[in-house]
């Protein structure tokens, strides 16, 4: 019997969430096995490659959500990954709760900032009839309004506990150590894979997620099928949100953090998402290990070749992943028939091979 596209749009899904769920994992084992077995230092990049690219994938698959419900770029979305960051400091520094407990109530931060700016911005703009530009523009209104949210906060921490380093700060205590290897290490793959197979089961398995799909896809049917449709769009949100900031959470124990940085990661974030098809939750994963780990190790391997001044160009490395796929995958990677690849590659070195000889 002939596989319905239905069949194969699931079967792609199942296989985009098990190449996720390989690399991470073998990416632990091979971290492992260089450390204990062969006993060989691991660098510094390798671990920053790794988390940075569990982060982004976190990231991506709440911008992707936004995008799927409203089809508008959340520009406010790297706002979201603040909120993540300032919630584990405030309560590091204040109740001296570890980052890893405080994450629960990063995401509720995080999840009721989301839906706030859904029911206070987009869905009131929406309903005026406003243009997708002038939707566009009212996020980043809104990530605007957020920095300046942030700055004030900072300052009561400053003025009322006396907090030095509100506005600026280095990374935080409190992580752990497993076999020698930084605890994040392991936590932000870990999350990316649950939460990606979590998704799956919810849209896949359960009724309620069917629905969400199906208001995703044709809010006008949705409707008239008895779907809440504004019930769903507002668990989507608050499911993004939540995702945002808890990325933010994890974010604090590996890096420095400002009122400035989720806005600062928004390039990454879209080209994540952009990479993963911007409608697909799990190719957004994927495209954000790509984007996550690129930009590192592309990164070091141009400081080994050219020297240290390349670090300055390190942000434009998901810049031109996202140009490139714009020009060549306006669909991301999951409109490439991977069957297919093989075949289309030596075709297209052929012809190549054959213009170049015929230009001799």
């Amino acid at each position: 019997m002939l596989s319905t596209p239905k069949d194969l749009s699931q079967l792609k899904q199942v296989l985009i969430i098990a190449i996720i769920i390989i690399a991470l994992g073998v990416t632990v084992a091979v971290v492992l096995v260089r450390d204990y077995v062969l006993g060989l230092p691991i660098p510094r990049y390798v671990f920053d490659s790794l988390v940075y690219a569990s982060l982004f994938g976190l990231m991506a698959i709440g911008l992707t959500l936004t995008y799927l419900t409203t089809k508008v770029p959340n520009f406010a979305y790297g706002s979201f990954v603040t909120i993540g960051i300032y919630a584990s400091f405030t309560l590091y520094k204040l109740d001296s709760l570890n980052p890893y407990l405080s994450t629960p109530i990063a995401f509720l931060l995080g999840g009721t900032s989301s839906v706030v700016m859904y029911l206070g911005v987009l869905r009131v703009l929406a309903r005026r009839g406003s243009s997708l530009v002038a939707l566009m523009i009212s996020t980043l209104a809104v990530d605007i309004a957020f920095v300046g949210i942030f700055g004030i906060y900072t300052d009561y921490l400053y003025y009322h506990y006396h907090l030095i380093d509100s506005k600026s700060f280095y990374q935080l205590g409190g992580d752990f150590v497993l076999f020698g290897t930084p605890g994040l290490a392991f936590a932000a793959p870990i999350s990316l894979g649950l939460i990606t197979g979590a998704i799956f089961v919810l849209l896949t398995q359960t009724k309620f997620g069917i629905a969400m799909r199906a208001a995703v896809e044709n809010p006008s049917l949705a409707r008239v099928l008895g779907i809440d449709v504004e019930k769903t769009y507002l668990f989507a949100w608050f499911l993004a949100g939540g995702f945002a900031a808890l990325s933010g959470s994890f974010y604090t124990l590996w890096l420095p953090g400002t009122v400035n940085s989720g806005s600062n990661l928004i390039v990454e974030i879209f080209s994540a998402s952009v990479l993963g098809g911007l409608a697909s939750i799990y190719g957004a994963a994927l495209g954000g290990l790509i984007i996550g780990a690129s930009e590192i190790l592309v990164t070091d391997a141009g400081v080994q070749l050219f020297g240290s001044w390349v670090l300055i160009y390190q942000k434009g490395i998901p810049l031109v992943i996202m140009v490139i796929t714009l020009l060549f995958m306006p669909q991301g990677l999951v409109s490439v028939d991977w069957s297919h690849l093989p075949r289309n590659i030596a075709l297209t070195t052929t012809k190549a091979v054959r213009r170049i000889t015929r230009g001799r």
